[in-house]
C-alpha cells in the first residue's frame, strides 16, 4: 500500500500557513520530507509534526519547545507517559507565564483608571473655576 504524501502546497493550504513557515520549520528539523530534485514530498509523519507544531505555536510555545515535545515520541521508544509529563511541565509553565502577564496587565489598567479619573477630576475642577 502506497502511502500518502503532500506537497508544500497542500500542507501549508491546509494549516493556513506560507510555505515560508514549512520551510523554517524543516530548517529546524521540526519536518523532514524526502527529496525529489527540487521538489519536497512530505509523509503523513511531516503532516503530523506540522500540525502540532502550529498547535504549539498557539499555545505560546518557543518552536524550540515544540521540537522538543515533538522528537520526545521519536526518541524515547514512544515513551507517552514521559512525553505527557513533559508537554504538562510545559504547559504549566506557559499558564504560570499567562497569569503573571494578566496580573501585569490587571495593575496597568487600575492605574490607567486612577490616571484617567484624577484627569477627569482636575478637568472638572477647571470648569468649575472657570465658570465662576
Amino acid at each position: 500500500m502506497e502511502q500518502k504524501t503532500y506537497t508544500i502546497s497542500d500542507l501549508a493550504k491546509e494549516h493556513a500557513v506560507t510555505p515560508r513557515t514549512i520551510r523554517l520549520y524543516e530548517e529546524l528539523g521540526i519536518v523532514a520530507p524526502q527529496r525529489d530534485g527540487n521538489k519536497r514530498i512530505y509523509a503523513e509523519r511531516d503532516r503530523v509534526r506540522l500540525r502540532l507544531a502550529i498547535r504549539g505555536k498557539g499555545l505560546g510555545m518557543s518552536l524550540a519547545e515544540v521540537k522538543e515535545l515533538i522528537d520526545m515520541y521519536d526518541n524515547t521508544g514512544r515513551d507517552e507517559k514521559k512525553q505527557l509529563k513533559r508537554l504538562l511541565e510545559k504547559l504549566q509553565e506557559r499558564r504560570d507565564i499567562l497569569l503573571a502577564q494578566r496580573r501585569d496587565i490587571e495593575l496597568t489598567l487600575a492605574e490607567i483608571d486612577r490616571i484617567a479619573d484624577k484627569a477627569r477630576s482636575t478637568l472638572a475642577d477647571l470648569d468649575k473655576a472657570k465658570a465662576s
